[in-house]
């Protein structure tokens, strides 16, 4: 569980493993090979095994893409990666771009005419290989499919094992709806689709729709493996055998079938003739060429566990609450342990991360993180995805901000929250920053809207305040959050990036604005909110859905420019802070209580 501080990659990796594959290429008459950051899985968090572009380029971010060609090669990352990249990746090797604006697609057009550029099926979805390859046919180069990959055979011996952790259960008084329940339902799903039988491979959809959980997946509980479910609801499950427990056959029962891996593409091709719904978004090109070899029909869809799992059933939500409680009793705690001890001591941002992690785990529920911790000083709390490794640890210095940014796994719930922190006395700018990044935050705390909102048309309510000063953040205001899964979870999402996606009744979403001063030092408050049933509001005419917060931990009250604020929001901050008090007070004792009291006073 513990986090590793250690520096995985390095530069170097460029100059060592680049001609490594190009041999590789070579030997299979390849210009070119595309190495996505995504995994046979599309996991967004990988196994050691499956990071190949870390092992390619360097490069350890969670969004990310990479293409060699024989004279030249580029590495692609988002703009929560800009620093990152730059540091990790050397640039006498790769050309290092922007993943926006179709940066790996705009690259690929200025292919040489007639390169053969290999890709390999399982790591691309449909969807987005559609996009590549129309960039390669613009610039004469053609796209071939790969097997095996020429980057694997590169790596060899030297590659980790594939993970193989214990699968187990996942109770139902935590699930709150048992998993032949849920195939009944994602059956009929299947069937008003037009098919008969869905392919599964998101491994969240795994994981939810057998009520099972594993550890293949760094901080996130998830079982690599693969499904073909029916109409009736009965399924077929390829998982490693070393992965299943005594347990888990009776906990399946009758209507599952366990299978080894390698069944499955004897299974595909059993789908001949049948029409077979898988998510192009979701599930790699491999499956579509398999099915389309076999003569099945393919009906392309949305996962259908997908947005059953994304609006949480009371029984999740209350699993929320709960661990949100939980989780706010040990992050007061290390709230009050940096404004006492921390201010004092100034530890670096290593010790800050195990101290909070060790707050998590004394309250003797926590399973993992649920990702490694963002303990970022001065100016590392600039970058947003920021993690502390190596020789970038920094010391927090006074007058300086910390932002700490991390969350705990419980069998009960999954848990992220960002708070920033004053080391010392804050400036009147830093007050001013603080303020307005919080007056977005209450503006998508409080927002009341109608059915078939989505959280792209929100978006503008967390960056009003930034704006109106000239100000805004590259990164969206919140993400979608798993019941003791993943920390970033679909189809919902709160950003600029168009996303049609109605925010439903029971997702949970982060709100997480921010501001970052580059080379100085970085702001955000993230909490967590689970969408309301619609309601009627008095004078109305429309029922509208909300928020209610599940997140509870002190703001810094040093941060906060009360000048700034609106009648309404200070209310709001002085409601949010009772709340506060009343659910996680009654968790603490002694110094660390009565320092939430004095945290939670009326402002």
């Amino acid at each position: 569980m513990r986090q590793s501080f250690d520096e995985t990659t390095d530069p170097s990796f460029g100059a060592k493993h680049l001609p490594l594959v190009r041999a590789k290429m070579a030997e299979q008459g390849l210009d070119g090979l595309l190495v996505p950051h995504e995994d046979e899985h599309q996991n967004e968090y990988l196994p050691e095994a499956n990071d190949r572009l870390a092992w390619l380029t360097g490069f350890t971010g969670s969004a990310g893409a990479g293409a060699v060609l024989s004279d030249r090669a580029a590495v692609f990352a988002d703009g929560r990666y800009t620093v990152q990249v730059r540091a990790q990746v050397d640039p006498a090797r790769f050309e290092i771009l922007s993943l926006e604006n179709n940066g790996l697609a705009a690259w690929l057009e200025t292919a040489p005419k007639g390169a053969v550029i290999g890709y390999d099926p399982r790591l691309h979805s449909p969807d987005a290989l559609a996009t590549l390859r129309r960039a390669a046919d613009k610039a004469g180069a053609s796209l071939k499919p790969v097997d095996p990959n020429p980057l694997d055979l590169a790596w060899g011996d030297e590659r980790p094992e594939q993970p193989n952790a214990p699968v187990v259960p996942h109770h139902d008084r935590y699930t709150g709806e048992t998993s032949a329940a849920k195939r009944a339902r994602i059956g009929q799903a299947i069937r008003e689709a037009g098919a008969a039988a869905a392919v599964l491979t998101a491994p969240a959809s795994i994981a939810w729709l057998f009520n099972i959980r594993g550890g293949d997946v760094i901080r996130t509980p998830l079982p690599l493996a693969q499904a073909i479910v029916r109409t009736d609801g009965t399924a077929r499950l390829f998982m490693d055998p070393r992965k299943v427990t005594n347990e888990l056959p009776g906990w399946l029962g009758d209507a599952v079938a366990l299978e080894a891996p390698e069944a499955l593409p004897q299974a595909l091709e059993g789908l001949s003739g049948q029409p077979v719904l898988i998510d192009p978004g979701q599930s790699s090109a491999w499956y579509f060429d398999r099915l389309e070899a076999a003569g099945a029909t393919i009906v392309r869809g949305m996962d259908p566990c997908t947005l059953p799992r994304a609006c949480k059933n009371p029984v999740e939500v209350e699993g929320s609450r709960q661990a949100h409680i939980r989780d706010g009793a040990a992050l007061t705690r290390f709230l009050h342990w940096v404004d006492t001890v921390a201010q004092q001591t100034l530890p670096t941002e290593r010790e800050i991360a195990e101290a909070l992690e060790g707050f998590r785990e004394a309250t003797g529920a926590l399973k993992d993180l649920s990702f490694d911790t963002i303990a970022g000083a001065g100016p590392n709390g600039a970058l947003p995805h920021y993690k502390p490794v190596g020789d970038k640890i920094r010391r927090i210095e006074k007058g300086s901000l910390l932002l700490v940014d991390g969350g705990g796994q419980y069998l009960d719930g999954t848990t992220d929250v960002t708070r920033t922190i004053a080391v010392g006395e804050p400036t009147a700018d830093q007050r001013r920053m603080f303020t307005l990044v919080l007056k977005g935050h209450v503006a998508m705390a409080t927002v009341r809207f109608p059915e078939g909102t989505t959280g792209h048309q929100l978006d503008v309510l967390a960056r009003l305040p930034m704006w109106m000063a000239g100000l805004d953040y590259d990164h969206g205001t919140g993400h979608g959050v798993g019941s003791y899964l993943g920390v970033h979870e679909g189809p919902q999402r709160i950003a600029k990036m168009v996303n049609s996606q109605p925010l439903l009744t029971g997702m949970i979403v982060s709100n997480e604005p921010g501001y970052y001063r580059e080379g100085h030092w970085g702001i955000r408050i993230e909490t967590l909110q689970v969408v309301t049933p619609p309601e009627p509001i008095p004078g109305g005419e429309r029922p509208m859905h909300g928020f209610e917060q599940l997140t509870f931990a002190p703001l810094d009250r040093k941060l906060i420019d009360v000048a700034l604020l609106t009648a309404t929001e200070r209310a709001y901050v002085d409601a949010y802070h009772a709340e506060t008090l009343a659910k996680v007070g009654p968790l603490l004792d002694g110094e660390a209580k009565a320092w939430l009291e004095r945290a939670c006073a009326p402002l």
